[in-house]
């Protein structure tokens, strides 16, 4: 059984794109100490997470298309 089914490539794109907002609120907010480097993550992290979202919605559509 393959790891990265369709639903756990929404979930974890979920959580990518999730984590990818709190941590510049974060920034903001003064919690954490906004970096170069963090700036760069949260922003990478916001995008996978945006991509491995749409692949994951758009291979359960491939999937179920035909039951």
């Amino acid at each position: 059984m393959r790891f990265f089914t369709p639903v756990r490539m929404i979930i974890l794109g979920l959580l990518m794109v999730i984590a990818g907002v709190v941590l510049p609120m974060l920034m903001v907010v003064k919690v954490l100490e906004s970096t170069f480097f963090l700036n760069f993550f949260s922003y990478f992290l916001s995008m996978a997470g945006t991509f491995l979202g749409i692949i994951g919605s758009a291979m359960y559509v491939r999937f179920h298309r035909g039951k």
